[in-house]
């Protein structure tokens, strides 16, 4: 059997994933920690073939962990299944030894079928990360080195367009700590309708189509603290 340890801190998306691995008979749950001490404290003898690692976690970050077991389980599999997916946290993560990384928010229907890819030797990687990656690749390539004649002072801006307002941000940050619409809007006490109506302002603004985009963009533009 395929052991699988899950560490994700939102209880909702950590019975999700449970659920799915245990749909399965090829796979076993080895358990769920919900933070950075619970992960540590999984005993040396219950190696763990797979880790899916949240990078967001409330005593540290995922990638202390994800660096952890790849050194304590060098023949572990990991993956990060995280809102975040901007270039720091994917380098990150893949420097630390991740080989897949996947938005909460694009989860297949064939979740399996990646956990079985990555396991035997593929790296599973959302399409809109391996997108932003290899446009990174190509324009990290195709830029000349730059001699000390060209520095120039860098040119500051306040310009921040698609300022989102506060309420919209209020939403943007629970949604980044993955929290359902109908969640939200109990939360904030509106309708799921209003909630669905700040969503598509925060789209249309940050010019995105998803959520893992949505909290990208808003962290990169620094109008969403990390979580």
């Amino acid at each position: 059997m395929i052991r699988v340890l899950l560490v994700e801190d939102e209880p909702g998306f950590a019975e999700r994933f449970a659920d799915i691995v245990r749909s399965d008979p090829e796979f076993e749950m080895l358990g769920i920690a919900p933070n950075c001490s619970a992960a540590r404290a999984i005993p040396a003898t219950e190696k763990p073939d797979i880790l899916l690692a949240d990078l967001g976690l409330p005593d540290g970050s995922g990638i202390d962990i994800i660096r952890e077991t790849a050194q304590r389980y060098p023949d572990c599999d990991i993956m990060v299944v995280t809102v975040f997916g901007d270039e720091d946290h994917v380098l990150a993560s893949i420097e630390a030894g991740a080989s897949g990384y996947v938005l909460k928010d694009s989860i297949p229907q064939e979740f399996l079928g990646l956990l079985r890819q990555l396991r035997a030797g593929g790296s599973p990687i959302t399409p809109v990360i391996a997108r932003k990656l290899l446009a990174r690749f190509k324009s990290d390539s195709a830029t000349p080195p730059k001699t000390a004649a060209d520095a120039k002072p860098a040119a500051t801006s306040d310009a921040r367009p698609g300022v989102l307002s506060p309420r919209e941000t209020e939403v943007l940050t629970y949604i980044a700590k993955g929290f359902s619409f109908n969640e939200i809007a109990e939360l904030l006490d509106m309708s799921a309708h209003t909630v669905t109506t700040h969503v598509k302002r925060i789209y249309q603004k940050l010019a995105v189509h998803s959520r893992g985009e949505a909290v990208y963009e808003a962290t990169q533009m620094g109008l969403l603290r990390q979580q």
